[in-house]
Parts: structure tokens; C-alpha cells; sequence
């Protein structure tokens, strides 16, 4: 059975990178009908917070991204202690007592020499009566891990062969001691344990694929097929990192993105479907994607057609009765909004936290000039033509209210085709107040006759 994961540290909140692993290994899972396995890896005790944790477990779940399984690291550290130790007693793993001064001076050294930074091995030899004897006088340690010195290499899903040079890596930290184990080591035994058959993951691991590679190969398992996603790059093809700009999922969120629109954003972020297609649900994702077509280079991160896909969705997909409970922690609590209101403003919308100032022509006071009215320079139409307009809606119906198209058949003997401006500019900004705004027979059929009435009739005072 093919079982992935999703590994994030809770460090931060839940970046849109994450997000994006995080589609695609839940999408590889439902296609292969395997598990999709959540673990928080929280072993870095001084930065993990539990807002963090919250904000990938609760993003997750508002894009609709479920697991099957969960874990967190912190719960585990027995089993880490108990692989360590192990490791130690086969000597694939040793104590290092090097100060950071040592370890600086090292480095120093081979920056000037112009050598590859590798710790130099001078613990490596020392024999284990002796570093545990150091250990048990109170000395400080880390554990290193003996890298093999042979080429190590691995097909990768998205980048095809990979090869590294053990010698060039060196012996590696895994654990700041016995009960403080390190990424490379405590993402191993999780993997291992927890039979994870494929990792996809960000490109910025694929420098560590060849030392998980090694300590797989160390505590006798197989390691798993390894695919590495290419970067999201801001537009001047800068990563987009965690402190650059508005880049965590929440942050998205609360601006009334919908989670449908940022998974399809998300998809083709570095995904190319067969066709030219560009609108997919999730469940279209699952039978379309693979992951042999996802890009080698980084992906820029277009704001215009995320905010495209976002109004494709509020228009053509959400209905409107779900926009307006979607919206509604941006909508003044004393304002009730109908449906017809929703539809009459929703094309101008690229995310639901502009609904308040597109709804605003409904429910706050309107304040213009008389001027505005006008349509150019038609200054002896506006008037005649309002009241014309006026003289057969307060004779309609109700009933006529019913939406823009039947507002637009009451007035079709009295708006001239050939001179429409004249007609529905003052008619625009006498029911909105504004030179922008949704079509008049939009805000007529939401706003009702009642209203309608008396804003053309305040308008054609303003004009006496």
C-alpha cells in the first residue's frame, strides 16, 4: 500500500509551500488509494508552539486536505533514544566532544584553503570506554553519524538520477544528545517505522536525501521512493520565504480566498495537466495528476491569477447562498444582505474581504454631487430622463423586482437604445452614489421598488 506523509515543523505558521507538498502528497495518496499520514515534527523544543501546530492542522482542514493518520515527534522520543543507543553500541554512531570554537576554527580553515566544510573526524576514533566515561563526567557531546565514503545516489521522482559523493558530506550531527535527536536522524525512524513508501517534499531537502539514505541504510530498511517539488518564487524569482510578505495559508484565508480556488492555484503551481485546462476541483486533481508532470524549475507565485481563479469561483461555482454565509465575518453584523444584493456585486469581487465595500451602496447613506449625474456633457438630459425612468417604476409591480432582467424589460420602452448613457449613468450613481458600481438594473432588482423610488426621487432633487 503506498503511504505518504506530510512533515511539517511547527515553527511558523503554515506556509503556502506547505500547503502546496501538502495537496500533492494528500492527492498522490487518494489516487493510489493509500494513507495520507500527518506528523508534526516538533522536536525543535524552543520554537515549536502549539499556534503553530493549530494553524497546519486547521489550514489542512480548510483546504479539505484530511489524514488518515497522525503523529507527533515530541510523543516519541523513547523510540529515538532507543535507535541512537543502538546505533552507538554498533559504532555507526559516536559521541563528538568538539567545542563550537573547534568546530568554527575548522571551518575558518577550510573556507581559506578554499575546501569543502566537513568536520574533520578527529572524535570518530576515540574508544568507547572512553567517551562514555567523558559522557558520564558531565562533558557535552553530540552524536555523529559515520556517512559512508562511497557515491550514493537515488532517482528522483521529479529530477530523475541524483548523485552525491559521501566523502564530501562528512559525519554528521543527529542528535545534540541521547534525549535531543535532530532532523535527519528522528525523520528516518518515522519514515521507517511508520512504512512510508514515497516522500515528496520541497526541493530544499534534497540535500538531505542522501544522509537520510545512509541512515536508512544504517538501521536495516529499505529507503522510499524520494520526489522533490521545485521552489514557489516570488516574482522577481526570489524564494518566497517565511518572512517575505503575506506567504502563510491563514493569512490567505482571511482574506476570503476560497480554499477551492487556492487548491486549484495551488495544483498548477508547477503542475502542467495534458491539455490547456485550468479549472479543477479536487476530485478532478485526483484523476488528473501525476506526479511525472511536475516541473523541475520554481514556480512563480502570480498574484493576478490567483485573484482570477478566487472571482472565477465566487462567480461560477460557490452559489450565492454560500457566498453570503462565507462572507459573513466581513459584513457589519446590523447590515442583512439578501442573496439578489450578493449577486449584484459578486463579479467585482477577487476575494470576499472587498464585500463590505461593494455592499456598502446598500446599506450606508449616499453622498455625491449633482454634478456626478450627469453623462458627459448632456447636462439638460439627466433630469427629464430620470423622471421618465421614475414615472414607470413607481407604476410597477413588486413582482417586476424579481431580478435585473425583468427591471430591464419594465424600462425597455423608455431607455433609448441609441442614446443609453444618458439613460444609465444618472440611473447608476442616483441608486449607488458612485461612478463605479454594479449595473443599475442590478442594484434596482436588489434593492426593491420601495428603495429604488426614493433614491431616483432624492437624485432629481438634487437636481432642481
Amino acid at each position: 500500500m503506498v503511504r505518504v506523509r506530510l512533515a511539517p515543523s511547527p515553527t511558523g505558521m503554515m506556509h503556502i509551500g506547505t500547503a502546496r507538498a501538502g495537496l500533492f502528497v494528500w492527492l498522490f495518496a487518494r489516487q493510489h488509494e493509500g494513507k495520507f499520514i500527518l506528523r508534526i515534527e516538533d522536536t525543535d523544543k524552543e520554537r515549536s508552539t502549539k499556534e503553530y501546530e493549530d494553524s497546519i492542522v486547521n489550514g489542512l482542514r480548510e483546504l479539505g486536505l484530511g489524514w488518515d493518520e497522525f503523529y507527533r515527534q515530541s510523543e516519541r522520543t523513547d523510540i529515538y533514544k532507543e535507535y541512537l543507543t543502538r546505533l552507538v553500541s554498533e559504532g555507526k554512531v559516536y559521541p563528538c566532544f568538539c567545542s563550537k570554537e573547534e568546530l568554527d576554527a575548522e571551518r575558518v580553515a577550510a573556507e581559506s584553503e578554499k575546501r569543502s566544510v566537513i568536520y574533520s573526524g578527529k572524535c570518530s576514533d576515540i574508544p568507547p570506554e572512553e567517551a562514555a566515561k567523558r559522557i558520564g563526567d558531565g562533558e557535552a557531546f553530540t552524536l555523529r553519524f559515520r556517512m559512508p565514503k562511497e557515491k550514493i545516489s537515488f532517482d528522483d521522482m521529479v529530477r530523475g538520477h541524483v548523485e552525491y559523493d559521501g566523502t564530501l558530506i562528512g559525519d554528521i550531527v543527529i542528535a545534540k544528545n541521547y534525549d535531543e535527536p535532530l532532523y535527519n536522524f528522528v525523520v528516518v525512524i518515522d519514515d521507517a517505522l511508520m512504512q512510508i513508501t514515497h516522500v515528496i517534499r520541497g526541493e530544499d531537502h534534497l540535500s538531505n536525501t542522501p544522509k537520510q539514505i545512509a541512515i536508512f541504510k544504517a538501521i536495516g530498511y529499505e529507503a522510499p521512493s524520494f520526489g522533490h517539488l521545485p521552489l514557489i518564487l516570488n516574482a522577481d524569482r526570489s524564494k518566497m520565504s517565511k518572512r517575505g510578505g503575506d506567504t502563510a495559508l491563514v493569512e490567505f484565508l482571511e482574506k476570503g480566498y476560497m480554499p477551492e480556488a487556492i487548491i486549484n492555484f495551488l495544483a498548477l503551481l508547477s503542475w502542467h495537466p495534458k491539455d490547456d485546462r485550468e479549472i479543477f476541483s479536487k476530485e478532478d486533481l485526483i484523476k488528473e495528476f501525476s506526479i511525472e508532470r511536475v516541473q523541475k524549475g520554481g514556480s512563480i507565485f502570480d498574484y493576478a491569477k490567483l485573484n482570477w481563479l478566487n472571482r472565477y469561483y465566487i462567480n461560477h461555482v460557490i452559489p450565492t447562498s454560500e457566498i453570503l454565509a462565507r462572507a459573513a465575518r466581513f459584513i457589519p453584523s446590523d447590515w442583512k444582505p439578501t442573496t439578489m444584493m450578493i449577486d449584484s456585486v459578486k463579479s467585482r469581487l477577487d476575494t470576499l474581504s472587498e464585500i463590505k465595500e461593494a455592499l456598502a451602496i446598500f446599506f450606508e447613506p449616499l453622498s455625491y454631487e449633482a454634478e456626478m449625474l450627469h453623462f458627459k456633457d448632456k447636462l439638460l438630459s439627466t433630469k427629464p430622463n430620470l423622471m421618465k425612468i421614475l414615472s414607470v417604476i413607481e407604476s410597477a409591480d413588486d413582482s417586476d423586482f424579481v431580478n435585473s432582467e425583468s427591471v430591464e424589460f419594465i424600462l425597455r420602452n423608455v431607455v433609448d437604445p441609441d442614446a443609453k448613457g444618458e439613460y444609465l449613468w444618472p440611473l447608476r450613481v442616483a441608486l449607488s452614489g458612485r461612478k463605479a458600481s454594479p449595473g443599475p438594473y442590478e442594484i434596482m432588482s436588489a434593492l426593491g421598488k420601495k428603495d429604488s423610488v426614493s433614491r431616483i426621487t432624492e437624485a432629481i432633487e438634487k437636481l432642481s
